[in-house]
């Protein structure tokens, strides 16, 4: 049962360490003199130093308790290559333990091993990798949308690169059930954009849990959401800038100037530790970790011509934008972006809802496919992010209209692989192949017909929704309430 395994883990989660504690030696270690050196070592509190990697608020998620289960006859979308039809899966121990044409498939035979797995008759049914949302808001501007649980944008600066969507995420906000029944299993919170620098995004397992400490993904790295265009005009415009794109762009520079001299500052003193360190400045230190490759710049930018400058940018200060997000016109550059290996998280159709969006087209995902880009879907959007599957569906339908040959093999992987690698994640989730996260979804019929909806979600091999057992669907605290008394033929208690 869901609520017996949330128990377990609930518990679990009591166990972390508080966010004070100092961490590792290896992180941050306290002297600042050589053991040659006769001047007294002098000691640091963990939060004087700014260090690489640094890791102040770790994930706490461990996996809900799962049991070995079998998927056969089933028609499996990998991500890596072709469908298999009526093939098999297996997951075990937190792991796609095998996956193969069928179930005389030696490698499953061989797999199964110990405890006899749960059987699923996957007959006519279609199985993929977990949905990844690269730009969610979920947590940050949670339901109710309401001004008090308004947390996303922090538009006091244009600059704010030092806050944390972690911070504002609420775990209890109900969207988060929802998307984990429209089969998403990983995503990407951000920060608004309103900002030129709006803070650090959080990568979260999409699971039940107390504090987003237990929700966050083991080792992910840190985003930093970055805008440029219309937004951070309109917000700052009347209240001293920037009020213009070249506003825009010299406020970049002018900041990652500050974020390079911080670099090297710390980095100087960290081969040493000697003297006394560098006064720590959060926002810089955010910076300066995207300067060391240790954060992926993810970019809400719609113009192409605006995208070019903010690639020219990063060749400035030898730092490299990962994805750029919305870029309704990035089939204008697409032949930049594959070259320069950016990607771009787009929508569906959405457009022409203000000028910076006036040229989009249907076919943008397409025609980025079609040229080589890493390109994949995204939501910015809590209704939107339950249905990706059909975002997809409805793009690779306008690529076919303009007579590109888009297989549902390609576009599987919009939602699955390509989300996964603009996470630095590619190597855990995001496929169905061995040794991998078992992040699946299992289908009633093609993900990409209007007609089907999930039947079961797994993460890391635990069953947390299943469309026929209400018991097994996650319901938020906020929206606890009565429920139905089973025993007393539904009856309220």
């Amino acid at each position: 049962m869901l609520a017996l395994a949330l128990a377990i883990t609930v518990a679990g989660c009591a166990k972390h360490a508080p966010a004070t504690q100092a961490p590792t030696p290896a992180r941050a270690a306290p002297t600042t003199a050589s053991s040659s050196d006769s001047t007294p070592a002098a000691t640091y509190g963990p939060g004087a130093l700014s260090v690489p990697n640094a890791d102040p608020y770790p994930s706490t998620y461990t996996p809900f308790p799962s049991k070995p289960t079998l998927i056969e006859n089933v028609t499996i979308f990998t991500a890596v290559g072709p469908r298999i039809v009526n093939g098999a899966l297996l997951m075990k121990d937190n792991k796609i333990a095998a996956v193969g044409k069928t179930v005389d498939d030696p490698a499953i035979k061989q797999a199964e091993g110990g405890e006899a797995p749960v059987v699923i008759d996957g007959t006519g049914k279609f199985v993929t990798p977990g949905i990844i949302d690269v730009h969610s808001h979920l947590g940050v501007y949670p339901a109710p949308a309401v001004e008090s649980n308004s947390d996303g944008n922090e538009l006091v600066n244009p600059v704010t690169p030092y806050v944390w969507a972690e911070h504002s995420i609420w775990p209890q906000d109900p969207q988060f059930p929802r998307n984990l029944a429209g089969g998403v299993t990983t995503l990407q919170v951000l920060p608004g954009s309103g900002n030129l620098f709006g803070g650090r995004s959080a990568i979260l397992k999409v699971v039940p849990a107390r504090t987003v400490q237990g929700m966050k993904f083991p080792g992910a790295k840190y985003g930093l959401k970055m805008a440029c265009g219309e937004n951070p005009k309109r917000v700052y415009g009347n209240r001293g800038g920037p009020q213009t794109r070249m506003g825009n762009m010299a406020g970049y520079r002018a900041e990652w100037i500050k974020a390079e001299a911080y670099r090297r500052k710390w980095d100087a003193w960290l081969k040493t530790r000697k003297g006394e360190p560098p006064t720590r400045d959060l926002g810089l230190e955010t910076l300066a970790e995207v300067l060391r490759g240790n954060i992926l710049p993810q970019m809400h930018c719609y113009r192409a011509d605006e995208m070019a400058q903010v690639i020219d940018m990063s060749h400035e200060f030898g730092y490299k934008v990962r994805a750029f997000h919305h870029a309704v016109e990035a089939y204008k550059i697409a032949d930049l972006l594959a070259k320069e290996g950016i990607g771009a998280a787009v929508w569906a159709d959405w457009g022409d809802f203000k000028m910076e969006a006036l040229d989009a087209v249907r076919a943008n995902m397409a025609l980025l496919w079609k040229a080589g880009v890493k390109v994949m879907i995204h939501s910015d959007d809590p209704s939107g992010s339950q249905r990706l599957n059909q975002e997809v569906a409805k793009a690779m339908a306008a690529g076919r209209a303009i007579g590109l040959n888009i297989t549902e093999e390609d576009a599987v992987k919009w939602m699955t692989i390509n989300p996964a690698w603009a996470l630095d994640l590619d190597s855990k989730i995001g496929s169905i192949e061995t040794g991998k996260d078992a992040d699946v979804v299992l289908w009633s019929g093609d993900p990409f017909s209007v007609y089907t909806h999930t039947e079961k979600v797994w993460i890391d091999g635990a069953l947390l929704y299943d469309r026929s057992d209400p018991k097994a669907q996650w319901r938020s605290d906020f929206e606890l309430g009565f429920v139905p008394d089973e025993t007393t033929g539904g009856t309220q208690r």
